[in-house]
């Protein structure tokens, strides 16, 4: 895995939720192929200045969401994806999804307008978030799989 992830301290979403979201959209976009082995707890919590417990949260929501499969001295690795979902299914979380952070970045005080500006600036991405307004650069890391894993 040569990816980056990012935890922004300014951010109020918990630090275990932005890695699981990263992960998430890494994992549903392919960029992170079943049977790819995600990076040891020890490692992306030491790389990204968080508790292994942090992590390890991470992890066991990414397991329980049927995302990741975790087996002792075999490490955590992509599950083969699950059945696709009916588009009414898909659908329905989607919105939910989007209502939600839509939700949050009004509470937080962003404009409609604001709002809009960054999820057209998002669609073109393939996912990768624009970081504006914030005051200090978020925590990064890059983690590697050693060859033949």
């Amino acid at each position: 895995m040569d990816t980056e992830l990012t935890v922004s301290i300014d951010d109020p979403t918990p630090p275990y939720e932005q890695l699981r979201r990263q992960f998430h959209l890494l994992i549903g976009t392919g960029t992170l192929a079943p049977g790819t082995r995600l990076p040891p707890l020890r490692q992306l919590a030491g790389d990204l200045g968080l508790a292994v417990g942090t992590v390890a949260r991470t992890y066991r929501e990414l397991e329980a969401a049927g995302l990741v499969h975790s087996r002792r001295g075999a490490g955590t690795r992509v599950a083969n994806p699950p059945a696709r979902p009916n588009t009414t299914d898909s659908e329905a979380r989607l919105r939910a999804l989007v209502t939600g952070s839509v939700s949050q970045a009004l509470a937080l005080g962003a404009t409609p307008e604001l709002v809009r500006s960054i999820v057209e600036d998002a669609l073109p991405a393939a996912g990768k978030r624009p970081n504006r307004n914030l005051t200090r650069p978020p925590r990064t890391a890059t983690t590697t799989t050693p060859e033949g894993q």
